[in-house]
């Protein structure tokens, strides 16, 4: 790696102020995860690094508030996993954390950076996503609210600005919703997917009152897949219905083909898991 500058602010907003919206090798860093991975690499080499790390505690943070989560961007994935209030507000992220990475990365990668990143392959997004958060983000010129729907814009790209850096995220609870999250991937429970379905329903027995439905991985974002949605709002669950339902999201969905599977198989895999993603909220979550 080459050499660079590290500063240290106490204050989010400090840290704010250090960004340089014109300068690209001027980067926060927050748990390094990836930062680091692509500094090794050589892919990245920063003049100067803002480590957010010293910033105010309540940025590290996980608080029950209005009904909801609010998540501060520096909690590690750890704390999320381990957190009562998440736990039981927001069960299926708790759930979720199990099959996400592996424990070393959890303990310093965080909340904030796994969205900021963008990488459409991550678990947390389309199940934050199919959860209604939205993401308070700060910049020189104040706070601002984004749906996490509106928030990623394309492949490893987000509405940030070079001069912005995500704060909290707010999340609505769960409460009586059913809801699931289900991967697809050829290595460990905790590898890369090649396709990740996360599922909320308000539901009356196999009726289904509203769906949330959110693909990522196999695409070029997370995306809220809505024709999906309204296939299954309103209707009684069967395999017709499920199949009409995985059909609409093929032809919504924009893939990608990467290593983990073509373009063709990809589009089959949706078919099969909106299938068994709906069918698993339905029974509880259970995995």
């Amino acid at each position: 790696m080459t050499p660079f500058e590290l500063a240290e602010p106490t204050k989010l907003a400090d840290a704010v102020k250090l960004l340089d919206p014109d300068d690209p090798t001027v980067r926060p860093i927050a748990g390094g995860t990836a930062l680091m991975l692509m500094m090794k690499a050589g892919v990245f080499r920063p003049a100067k690094l803002i480590s957010l790390r010293g910033i105010e505690s309540k940025y590290s943070g996980i608080a029950a508030s209005g009904g909801g989560l609010r998540v501060g961007a520096m909690t590690t994935l750890n704390a999320l996993e381990r957190s009562a209030d998440v736990k039981k507000l927001a069960p299926l992220i708790t759930r979720t954390m199990l099959t996400l990475s592996n424990v070393r990365v959890r303990n310093v990668a965080t909340v904030g950076g796994a969205l900021a990143h963008g990488d459409p392959h991550m678990d947390l997004p389309p199940v934050l996503m199919a959860l209604g958060a939205k993401l308070t983000v700060i910049s020189p010129n104040g706070e601002r609210s984004v749906a996490l729907e509106d928030f990623f814009t394309g492949y490893y790209e987000t509405v940030l600005e070079k001069n912005e850096l995500i704060a909290e995220a707010h999340i609505p609870a769960q409460g009586a919703k059913r809801a699931a999250y289900m991967k697809v991937t050829t290595g460990s429970a905790d590898d890369w997917p090649a396709l990740g379905v996360a599922v909320v329903l308000d539901s009356d027995g196999k009726a289904i009152k509203s769906a949330r439905v959110v693909v990522s991985a196999a695409t070029t974002k997370a995306t809220r897949v809505k024709s999906a949605e309204a296939v299954l709002a309103g209707k009684t669950v069967d395999d017709k219905l499920l199949a009409q339902a995985g059909d609409a999201a093929v032809e919504e969905a924009e893939f990608i083909a990467d290593v983990r599977g073509s373009v063709p198989y990809k589009r089959e895999l949706l078919r099969v898991y909106i299938k068994r993603a709906v069918r698993q909220a339905l029974d509880g979550g259970a995995q």
